[in-house]
């Protein structure tokens, strides 16, 4: 395993069915790859029909990215499907030690 230096788990948390549009919005703030999850949301506001609890359904979105694309990223996400919007977005990075199989593009500036 090679040491990740600035590396970032880049964690995207959606409404279903917006999961396109926010890596999209990722991707041109330069994340080059990201896996989805289907989840389910459960929060402090539920919903129930009919006596039966129904939880809200989630898409995880998670990138491995540099820090500087990591902000970057997250900025234009919180502008165009944050919190406010339909797509409901919620994004937290957490460090990333180590990394075996990826091959990360040199940040542009460092070109």
């Amino acid at each position: 395993m090679e040491n990740s230096g600035d590396l970032k788990a880049l964690f995207m948390i959606v409404n279903a069915g917006f999961s396109e549009d926010v890596i999209e919005t990722a991707r041109e703030a330069g994340v080059t790859g990201a896996t989805i999850f289907s989840a389910r949301g459960e929060g402090h506001h539920h919903k129930m029909f009919m006596g039966i609890t129904v939880d809200t359904e989630k898409e995880l979105i998670l990138s491995v990215t540099d820090e500087r694309t990591a902000e970057k990223a997250m900025a234009a996400i919180k502008e165009k499907a944050g919190v406010k919007t339909p797509a409901h977005s919620i994004c937290l990075t957490m460090p990333v030690e180590k990394v075996m199989g990826l091959s990360m593009p040199a940040p542009p500036d460092s070109l």
